[in-house]
């Protein structure tokens, strides 16, 4: 059959098989392995395959005792894995522990003066602050005398924190889990209303937040969202009774908002009566919440991941020192966010529990320039460097040279977030790691608590684009909407067959919610207490290779359907980023009475290319290469910049929006807003000029572009 032909007779009732809900068309090509330098094998963590078998179905749950027994506890477990109340799992049950200790005090007795945290702040004239863990030790149990004397608090209590990149938040976290007050992190980046939706569905009456704090060179008033948090949170039904303000300068206040009498109090007053506290920590249930994570969606009700405290801490600490490979006299950069999942597993959580150097970066990665992150790394001698492809796709605009300008060497590297582009990839191999760096490509959610899918770093090749197979006592499978198993080499809805330490117990408040949203699509008999008969559902698409590697594809609802094909838009953008002058992507739908739906690429460029027709033509060139003309797209859009969450995600539903002639909604809480208009005038007057404007959108269409990309 030509290319681009569409199937007539036989062949068009096969191709309608192949492109069932959950059977998104595959066209990446495979790639390439890379394997890890000997010099990282030897010093790796986990190096004999024989921990494969350790973790094999066979020894389930009772493999993952590896994982908890890098933890101190007050009192053993009885049973590993409760099944009793499917699929609300409890793992370690019987067992007692406190985090804050496992963090905080273990460490602090064995080596007081090892460095905890290197908090480095954004201008580059400000001095960076090294804790040690005595001296982390010594602030986590001041703070939690202030929210046990001063504030009243007890064991099961919520705390909503919306905090910035700094220490202090650190802090905060532990001084809640030493007491056993279950604290909810709202990403600093959200305004104040998303805040306040948080406090209203936790119930919490308490709001610790800061004053300000330094993003892309400016102080941001921080503190003003506070209020805006506090009123919707009130609309809602719940008041909250004290706000508590950290200073970003000691001395100083950066916000413009006056403090409230008798609402407000500023920490640094309140610790002072509570010099030199000792807080002794409260054994906890290896079942009791450690915290809330509430999902980025921002349509209907907020969902509250519960996390435990015994098997979400197991979880973190072992899934860091074998796939991070973490080990006590590392000095480890995460450049993700504490108000992510990834930063309270893999900022705080993880690396604190093993005792190694968590360095906390308080600001953007290219301020003042692409150099910034290199530059850290040379300073501060980082050998373990993690990120997201959002993240390195921007370094890799603007600054593609900067890497190899300073003296730095990582060991190791971890991707994080979504999937990442091979050409991405190797960027990221040969530039920012210098060829000898092990990769580990993530994938996981914030539902999980820690990696799902992965490759065991020294034992098991790196390749582009792939995660590689689960990890270590985790078994995924791919199913298709009825539930049989997909063959290799073709898409369908990734799901985890079995339960695992890390994951979520419930939604908080949500118990319904929880089993719909994540177990009932493939669950055949509710009434089985068998964890074989309650799937996880992820909601992502994914490939599995004849190796065993997962290719994952994005959400099941990231796909654009073109004439019966559902392309998957990472595969489409993957394609043009194979383009050499081009920085980012993102591939969005556009409503067409004929073929149902079409394709639309926005790209930008890296520094020193010109926008232009020609370029325009490489790209739909190369996507017709790697995909087929059935992918071309409609349209590109060569852009200065991507409408972008503070947190450096793309906004796709604006620029689909856009597209489509659509109402963009709320955009003010982007990191660049000015975008918007600059991108909406580009677009919408060439279509015009073009008579290319699509018809008005019905209700249902209107829907799909307004959720489109999952933000």
């Amino acid at each position: 059959m030509a290319e681009g032909q569409e199937p007539q007779g036989p062949e068009a009732q096969v191709s309608e098989t192949q492109v069932s809900e959950a059977q998104i068309a595959v066209h990446w090509r495979e790639e390439e392995v890379y394997y890890p330098p000997e010099k990282f094998v030897g010093q790796a963590n986990a190096n004999d395959p024989v921990i494969f078998d350790r973790f094999s179905e066979e020894h389930f749950p009772d493999c993952f005792k590896e994982y908890a027994d890098l933890l101190t506890w007050d009192k053993t477990w009885h049973t590993t894995l409760d099944t009793s109340n499917p699929p609300f799992w409890k793992w370690f049950v019987g067992g007692k522990l406190n985090a804050s200790y496992n963090c905080v005090d273990r460490h602090a007795e064995a080596s007081p003066d090892k460095t905890a945290i290197i908090f480095v702040p954004e201008l580059e004239s400000d001095a960076h602050v090294e804790i040690s863990y005595s001296q982390l030790h010594r602030q986590v149990n001041e703070f939690a005398a202030v929210l046990r004397d001063s504030l009243g608090l007890t064991t099961g209590d919520r705390v909503t924190l919306h905090m910035p990149m700094v220490p202090e938040l650190a802090v905060t976290m532990l001084a809640c889990a030493r007491l056993g007050v279950i604290h909810s992190q709202v990403f600093g980046g959200f305004s104040g209303t998303a805040c306040g939706h948080r406090i209203a569905d936790s119930g919490s009456r308490i709001l610790i937040t800061m004053d300000g704090y330094y993003r892309a060179g400016a102080l941001a008033d921080h503190k003003v969202k506070a209020d805006e948090a506090l009123a919707a949170a009130r609309r809602e039904g719940q008041e909250v009774d004290k706000v508590l303000v950290w200073r970003r300068r000691a001395g100083q206040y950066a916000s413009q908002t006056p403090m409230v009498d008798g609402r407000d109090f500023f920490v640094n007053e309140l610790l002072s009566e509570h010099s030199g506290k000792t807080v002794e920590p409260v054994s906890m249930p290896a079942e009791a919440p450690l915290f809330l994570m509430y999902t980025s969606g921002t349509t209907g009700r907020p969902k509250g991941c519960v996390h435990s405290t015994g098997g979400y801490m197991s979880y973190v600490a072992g899934t860091s020192k074998y796939y991070q490979d973490i080990h006590p006299d590392d000095v480890y950069w995460c450049m993700a966010d504490i108000g992510w999942i990834t930063g309270h597993s893999y900022i705080v959580y993880g690396p604190l529990a093993l005792g190694t150097t968590t360095v906390i970066y308080e600001g953007v990665p290219n301020y003042p320039d692409g150099g910034r992150p290199w530059r850290i790394a040379e300073k501060l001698g980082v050998n373990i460097f993690h990120t997201s492809p959002t993240a390195i796709r921007m370094l890799r605009k603007v600054g593609p040279e900067e890497p190899k300008k300073y003296d730095y060497h990582f060991k190791h590297m971890t991707t994080v977030g979504e999937p990442i582009e091979p050409e991405v990839w190797r960027w990221y191999h040969s530039e920012v790691g210098k060829g000898e760096a092990a990769i580990v490509d993530t994938w996981w959610q914030t539902e999980n608590g820690g990696f799902l899918g992965s490759t065991l770093p020294a034992l098991q090749p790196m390749k582009p684009g792939s995660c590689g197979p689960g990890v270590l006592g985790v078994y995924p499978v791919i199913y298709d909407e009825d539930g049989n198993e997909v063959p290799d080499g073709r898409a369908g809805n990734i799901c985890i067959r079995n339960p695992w330490p890390g994951t979520f117990q419930t939604i908080w408040g949500q118990p319904e919610r929880y089993v719909d949203t994540y177990y009932a699509k493939y669950n055949k008999n509710p009434g089985s207490k068998d964890w074989r008969d309650w799937p996880y559902f992820a909601g992502d698409g994914a490939v599995r290779a004849a190796d065993g590697y997962f290719r994952i594809l994005g959400r099941v609802d990231d796909v654009i359907n073109v004439a019966g094909h559902r392309l998957g838009t990472k595969e489409i953008e993957s394609a043009a980023l194979t383009v050499p002058e081009v920085a980012e992507a993102a591939a969005v739908p556009v409503i067409d009475d004929i073929r149902g739906r079409v394709v639309e690429i926005y790209v930008s460029l890296k520094p020193g290319f010109e926008p232009g027709k020609a370029m325009e033509g490489k790209v739909t060139k190369a996507i017709e290469t790697e995909i087929g003309k059935i992918a071309r797209p409609k349209n590109v859009w060569i852009v200065s910049d991507m409408p972008k969450t503070r947190s450096g995600k793309i906004m796709r539903r604006v620029i689909a929006s856009i597209s489509n002639f659509a109402d963009v909604g709320d955009v003010t809480t982007l990191a660049n807003p000015e975008i918007v208009d600059d991108i909406r005038h580009h677009v919408q007057s060439a279509k015009v000029a073009r008579d290319d404007v699509p018809r008005q959108l019905t209700e249902a269409e209107f829907e799909e572009i307004k959720k489109f990309g999952g933000e």
